[in-house]
């Protein structure tokens, strides 16, 4: 298939990764955004981005002065004969993948597929799934066979929400296609619009395996981190005095410690886990790391109240800050954050935890979390501040620890002298 701007580009899923997608695609095609959610559509065709992904102005621009459209309903898109599939793939409270967004979006698709159309997934996976377990529903929905009639691609998201420098057309796109001939033309595709270039893989599961182990990779790296501070709190060394140190050598890791959420890289681990298990092998350092980024928020609560015990602190009904839930700085995505894990247990020892978070939607936490935000702070009214995520607006705040008070800095960017512990 030769790629033209005749071309119609259905992308299916509009959250921090199919947006800005949109927004570039547009420019060169006819692209029409969709979304099962009426609020989410009715919200960007009003031009209005509650992710911050597309400035408000400019995606007000490129629905006036480009061929894009939002829609919710199914008949608007079977005019497409590309469709890029970027939905969520979450875990469940077993920490299994849960591919039921990615399903109901290959079933949503199958209702319009047409002889010579190519479905495209960017949703991150364990390698495999495109194949295994979307094509049989693009199959049978359609009525359709794979490789004969319909085919797929694999290209996967390498967005990194809130990053305003590294966005989705300055980073290097990996693509692969279901015979050589479509992913020359996934290739070519993405070629019209990533400026970094990109990389073709012999195969769609060399693509999805290559997407898997970037954040399993980075996850390993921090949980290792995690685990110094652990070691050298015990032994009464400054962890960050550490690192600073080793990292005068070229070609030591930068890696910091800290909570590790987010929708990637505390998420994708437990893909390849989930594949290596099924496949008879039990994989030791991939798990060995996620147990340990997982209970830093447990660590980090008892750190905290070990420290008002030192004081003679009351611990039950002890009046508590949490600056932050989002799962990074100045990005209001909060899924998956681990500053959950904090506030819970703190909650275990009765105290009264408050949360304060300008960039975070009270909503959508509530919704989440089950937990409300607060609207105004007086930083002298609790009997500890924990700053947990690295906002702009915290740095300004004037905290400085007292007799009376507790302040630990997960994040490490207020003044140590200021402060009483931090990982």
């Amino acid at each position: 298939m030769t790629i033209s701007r005749e071309h119609k580009i259905c992308i299916v899923g509009l959250g921090y990764v199919g947006l800005p997608l949109a927004v570039e695609f547009c420019q060169k095609y006819t692209t029409i955004g969709y979304d099962i959610s009426p609020q989410r559509i009715a919200e960007l065709s009003s031009g209005h981005d509650k992710t911050l992904e597309v400035a408000n102005t400019y995606l007000d621009e490129v629905i006036n002065n480009h061929r894009l459209s939002f829609t919710v309903a199914i008949d608007d898109i079977q005019d497409c004969n590309i469709y890029i599939i970027t939905v969520p793939t979450p875990i469940d409270n077993y920490k299994r993948p849960d591919l039921t967004p990615l399903i109901k979006a290959s079933e949503a698709v199958s209702q319009v597929l047409k002889v010579g159309d190519i479905v495209i997934y960017e949703s991150t996976v364990y390698p495999g799934a495109t194949e295994e377990d979307c094509v049989p529903i693009l199959e049978a929905g359609s009525g359709l066979k794979f490789n004969h009639d319909f085919f797929c691609g694999y290209s996967p998201e390498r967005i990194n929400p809130g990053d305003k420098e590294h966005t989705v057309t300055k980073i290097l796109k990996v693509t692969s296609g279901s015979t050589p001939e479509i992913a020359n033309t996934v290739d070519t595709l993405y070629k019209t619009i990533i400026t970094a270039g990109t990389h073709l893989a012999p195969s769609i599961k060399v693509a999805e395996a290559a997407k898997v182990i970037e954040n399993s990779q980075r996850d390993i790296n921090i949980a290792f981190i995690n685990e110094l501070a652990v070691i050298f709190n015990k032994l009464d060394i400054d962890t960050h005095a550490v690192l600073e140190a080793a990292a005068t050598k070229w070609n030591f890791l930068p890696f910091k410690p800290g909570l590790v959420g987010g929708h990637c890289i505390g998420v994708d681990p437990y893909y390849l886990t989930h594949k290596a298990q099924a496949i008879g092998y039990n994989p030791e350092i991939i798990l060995a790391g996620r147990r340990l980024n997982d209970n830093m928020g447990c660590y980090v609560a008892n750190q905290v109240i070990k420290l008002m015990i030192k004081k003679g602190l009351p611990i039950a009904n002890a009046k508590i800050l949490i600056l932050g839930i989002t799962f990074k700085e100045n990005c209001p995505d909060i899924r998956n954050s681990r500053v959950i894990d904090v506030v819970q247990e703190l909650q275990e020892f009765a105290c009264q935890v408050s949360i304060y978070d300008p960039w975070a939607n009270a909503e959508e936490v509530q919704a989440e979390y089950q937990l409300n935000l607060i609207e105004n702070i007086n930083l002298d009214s609790y009997q500890a501040i924990i700053l947990a995520v690295a906002h702009d607006e915290f740095k300004t705040l004037n905290i400085k620890t007292h007799p009376q008070q507790v302040v630990f800095d997960i994040k490490s960017i207020l003044e140590p002298t200021y402060i009483d512990g931090r990982l």
